[in-house]
């Protein structure tokens, strides 16, 4: 199968937000993650409160990625075949009934830990019913033009709810309570759920293609489909590039933020930790920022390789730096480096899949980049219990240069 070119990047500053339905979604769309933010530090605050479980806290991390390894293909599937907007607000009605469970169970003190397991893994469910149709929809609204521009903008919203969230979920803790705050953060997924309803696109642009029937779930049907685009390398270049930096980084470096926080100095979790910890985040907003603004540094293929291979040198560098302010100002670089080749990728992926699969392709793309996210928990989480976790992160940083290296000589070969 013959795959269309790329579009390129349109020049205009935060084109997406030209589309006047695209600015109602970003604005919703942001007020929902700020509820899933809110919800995942009150309730990791809960599951701590009431457990003070490390085994507990660690299947939270497994249970949000594992969902995108198993089912990304499958719900890209139904992305393919049904309305977008529907399956987005079956997502988000499964968050509503999450928060509304954990509210209620810690309310009446009935919370038990197979309750937390369940919630969190339906949590992760809906995450991952949600993602493919999440990017259709952003497509069908702002076309092929302006979809980096959205790619990026969307990834502003999400990297803006990680900083909001957690402010916002400790003020309503402080005023209400954590059970009465997880009730209260319910209202904060309707608007969206509602706009939904009178938003006149679903995912599947006119002319798009013939459908397709729902694949079946399973690694094979995602065999077949990456034998479908294998045609066009720069898709497989893109999987393989997101699939390396989540396996063998990912997020996991977060989990063990406390034990580098300690290796900087910092005894218990105080102001200079919660900096740690959020840089990461403030350097995502700032490099999509900027990667609006600047259009000469809105790449594609070979971009998005070369700042894979600068974010890896750079996390690579983190764990051994003395001092707070030189570890904050490489984790703000990583930020921006990272939010560089993501999006450039998934923008590259969306472009180049044909209509008809588009949503099967970028559930591939989701399960690569995130789904793959659980295997960061062995390269720095159990290989850093047996050498040190600022061993394990460089030694994983490192095979991630490796590969976008790899990638770069390969794609260098050919035209692009």
């Amino acid at each position: 199968m013959s795959l269309r070119e790329a579009a390129p990047a349109a020049a205009t500053k935060f084109g997406a937000l030209y589309h006047r339905d695209y600015r109602n979604y970003f604005l919703l769309a942001l007020l929902g993650m700020t509820a899933e933010s809110i919800e995942h530090v009150t309730s990791y605050w809960v599951i701590f409160e009431s457990f003070h479980s490390p085994s507990l806290g660690g299947f939270a991390v497994i249970s949000h990625w594992v969902p995108f390894l198993v089912l990304s293909v499958y719900t890209g599937a139904l992305a393919d075949r049904f309305d977008c907007r529907r399956l987005i607000q079956v997502s988000q009605g499964l968050l509503m009934l999450v928060s509304l469970a954990w509210g209620a169970l810690f309310l009446t003190g009935t919370l038990r830990a197979w309750h937390a397991a369940a919630l969190l893994m339906a949590h992760g469910l809906a995450g991952v019913v949600a993602s493919p149709s999440i990017q259709l929809i952003v497509h069908d609204i702002v076309g092929a033009e302006h979809l980096p521009s959205a790619i990026r903008l969307n990834a502003i919203s999400r990297y803006l709810s990680m900083l909001v969230g957690p402010a916002v979920g400790g003020g309503l803790m402080l005023a209400l309570g954590p059970g009465v705050a997880l009730l209260v953060n319910v209202l904060l997924y309707v608007p969206l759920t509602l706009y939904l309803f009178r938003m006149p696109y679903t995912g599947h642009p006119s002319g798009g293609g013939e459908r397709r029937p729902a694949s079946r779930l399973g690694l094979a049907d995602a065999g077949r489909l990456l034998a479908e685009v294998r045609s066009e390398p720069r898709i497989i270049r893109m999987i393989v590039l997101a699939g390396a930096t989540s396996f063998f980084v990912g997020t996991a470096f977060q989990a063990q933020m406390p034990e580098y926080a300690h290796h900087h100095g910092s005894e218990e979790a105080d102001v200079w930790y919660s900096v740690l910890f959020g840089a990461n985040a403030a350097g995502a907003v700032i490099g999509a920022v900027v990667l609006e603004s600047v259009a000469v540094l809105q790449g594609g293929v070979r971009g998005a390789i070369v700042c894979a291979a600068i974010w890896g040198a750079v996390m690579a560098i983190f764990p051994f730096v003395h001092g707070y302010a030189a570890a904050v100002a490489l984790l703000v670089l990583a930020g921006i480096f990272n939010i560089a080749f993501t999006s450039m990728a998934q923008a590259v992926v969306q472009i180049l899949a044909p209509p008809s699969l588009r949503g099967r392709v970028v559930g591939l793309f989701n399960t690569s980049m995130m789904g793959l996210r659980a295997g960061s928990g062995l390269t720095v989480g159990v290989l850093g219990a047996l050498i040190g976790v600022e061993l394990s992160l460089t030694l994983s940083a490192v095979a991630v240069v490796l590969v976008a290296l790899g990638l770069l000589a390969t794609d260098l070969r050919r035209p692009q």
